[in-house]
């Protein structure tokens, strides 16, 4: 299935509710307006292709991007290739949910997310933590340095009242996540949220979110979801 085909099959998949939405949480045109699910059939036809993929991320329409990543070949992608998705990646929806996701699916996860995550740009930042939530979400725990893990939870407890909108989001989610899915630092990552408290994350035109990773990580040991691992990364 080529490009053309791809972009036309996507065009009649889009909903004007959904286009709606997404443009409420920050995209803007080109898009269509295509549920995630509905994208599914398509992927099933196409499976892995990278060349398509990157076609498709080009275009700078939303649900072309977002196709990109799930048909997208992490293991070929170099540092090079994900620096330039996440400079395409112009609001949240992009960087935190396609191109961390893709990326945590690499060998070079970690090495990356690392740098974003120092870089002092929001959705670079944004994409970095998220990246690490995405891995300790799926990866066994003797996957990460449990000093290393613990040196960034101190670093969000330090920083992510004057963070970034977005980024604040994206720590929240990381204590969250150590908490969760990541048993050698649950304590921590509990005294952490705690000490946290909640965090005010403003919204353009809307009323801000509070977010609060200690109800959400109690919620989560409520329901006996402590050390779950997704069995899937990418949808």
């Amino acid at each position: 299935m080529d490009f053309e085909i791809v972009m036309q099959e996507l065009k009649a998949l889009g909903k004007e509710r959904t286009k709606k939405i997404y443009i409420s949480n920050g995209a803007h045109e080109p898009l269509f307006g295509v549920a995630t699910g509905a994208m599914k059939p398509l992927a099933k036809k196409i499976k892995i292709n990278q060349p398509l993929a990157e076609q498709l991320y080009a275009t700078g329409n939303y649900d072309a991007m977002y196709f990109a990543g799930i048909i997208a070949d992490p293991m070929a992608m170099t540092e090079e290739d994900f620096n330039r998705w996440i400079d395409g990646a112009y609001f949240y929806m992009l960087s935190d949910y396609v191109v961390a996701v893709t990326l945590a699916e690499t060998n070079i996860a970690q090495v990356v997310a690392d740098k974003w995550i120092a870089s002092g740009e929001e959705l670079k930042m944004s994409a970095g933590w998220s990246c690490y939530c995405w891995l300790m979400g799926n990866r066994p725990d003797a996957e990460f340095n449990a000093t290393k893990i613990a040196r960034m939870l101190d670093q969000v407890e330090n920083t992510i009242h004057d963070a970034p909108e977005r980024t604040k989001s994206a720590m929240n989610n990381f204590i969250y996540t150590v908490g969760i899915s990541y048993l050698p630092l649950h304590e921590k990552a509990v005294e952490t949220a705690k000490a946290v408290g909640p965090v005010e994350m403003k919204k353009d035109k809307k009323k801000s979110s509070i977010l609060l990773a200690s109800e959400n990580i109690q919620k989560e040991l409520d329901r006996g979801k402590l050390g779950f691992k997704r069995k899937y990364v990418r949808c």
